[in-house]
């Protein structure tokens, strides 16, 4: 009998891989901006916070935080923010109109950058950055240890500097979009212009495209600049000089606690690695985050609040339905049930060894 032992754990072993497991993401957040930036996090609806949905984050720190599988929202930066000791104020650019450092729920207010994800959909991250609700930090994404295409995007050029005055936000503190700046229905791709064969590309967009390849420029601007990655961790850098490849000239993220999914604060090593070039980006109103109906993009709404219908239009006009949902019944099985499934399989086995 003795001789059924290793068949025994061998099955063990083929019942733990066929557990349900899911990994979390990796969030770390790095300025290399001259001045602070207050992050602002929005959870689109039925997600989770990460622990805050605003923070302060000094030039030259890092912080890091996790996300479950499934997770979906955005990111951004907020600029020239004024707190007082209560971390009650706001923000000249970004702010989310909560009064606080926290947002609480609230979008940001255009103009501003946005980098959003999807975890997970499929097995696979859907991720971009968006200008279609304007400008108004360098931003840029990477992925490190995932499979896939993986590609860095974002936008690391300064595009207040190339702002056309009839975008430009005070003395170049952010750049608007055209819906924004105009509010017509041809820049906003909404009404009879709410579908991407009637939706073009204005001369607006188009600058934005020339000053970052990757970026979504408009509303339907889909083909180049939505990526996707598997199993990867995330690094977004504000004001990125000149970003590495693969984030290999930033320090290793302290693992964030996972009870409060926060990660330590650190501070930033020396830049290296080649120029990335001009940008990137990813539609806000009409992406991967709920293709169709607005999220504060080019459809003039403003507000940024993540609701939308789950559907990512393609350059060939078919659907992906549900990119923004995600999957959050995919949990981490717990280790005591793991523990005791092993424990009583043991028992179960142990007169045969």
């Amino acid at each position: 009998m003795a001789s059924s032992a290793p068949h025994f754990i061998s099955l063990i072993f083929v019942f733990l891989h066929l557990l349900p497991t899911s990994r979390a993401a990796t969030f770390t957040f790095v300025n290399r901006c001259d001045f602070t930036v207050w992050p602002g996090i929005l959870a689109n609806a039925g997600n989770p916070t990460l622990g805050t949905t605003g923070f302060e984050l000094p030039k030259d720190t890092s912080r890091s935080f996790l996300a479950p599988t499934g997770w979906s929202g955005r990111f951004w930066g907020r600029t020239s923010c004024n707190f007082d000791g209560s971390a009650s104020g706001s923000c000249l650019t970004g702010d989310c109109g909560s009064g606080q450092v926290e947002c609480n729920g609230a979008g940001a207010a255009p103009p501003a950058t946005l980098a959003e994800f999807t975890l997970g959909t499929g097995g696979m991250d859907f991720y971009d950055v968006s200008l279609v609700d304007g400008y108004n930090l360098p931003m840029i994404v990477e992925g490190t240890g995932g499979s896939g295409q993986c590609a860095s995007t974002g936008c690391s050029t300064d595009l207040n500097r190339q702002c056309p005055p009839e975008l430009r936000v005070g003395d170049g503190d952010a750049c608007k979009s055209a819906c924004e700046a105009f509010g017509t229905a041809e820049y906003c791709c909404s009404g009879a212009y709410g579908s991407p064969t009637s939706c073009k590309p204005s001369v607006y967009s188009e600058m934005f495209k020339s000053a970052c390849p990757k970026s979504y420029s408009y509303a339907y601007d889909d083909a180049t600049s939505t990526f996707t990655c598997s199993g990867a961790d995330y690094t977004i850098t504000f004001c990125p000089s000149s970003p590495s490849q693969k984030s290999s000239s930033f320090p290793t993220p302290t693992i964030p606690d996972t009870s409060q999914s926060y990660g330590s604060e650190s501070g930033i090593g020396s830049e290296s690695g080649s120029e990335y070039g001009m940008g990137y980006s990813g539609a806000s109103g009409t992406d991967m985050l709920g293709r169709g109906a607005s999220l504060g993009s080019e459809s003039g709404s403003g507000s940024g609040s993540g609701s939308g219908s789950g559907e990512a239009m393609l350059a060939d006009g078919s659907w992906l339905a549900g990119l923004a949902m995600g999957d959050s019944a995919k949990t981490v099985s717990p280790p005591s049930i793991i523990l005791f499934i092993v424990t009583f399989i043991v028992i179960l086995i142990s007169p045969f060894l």
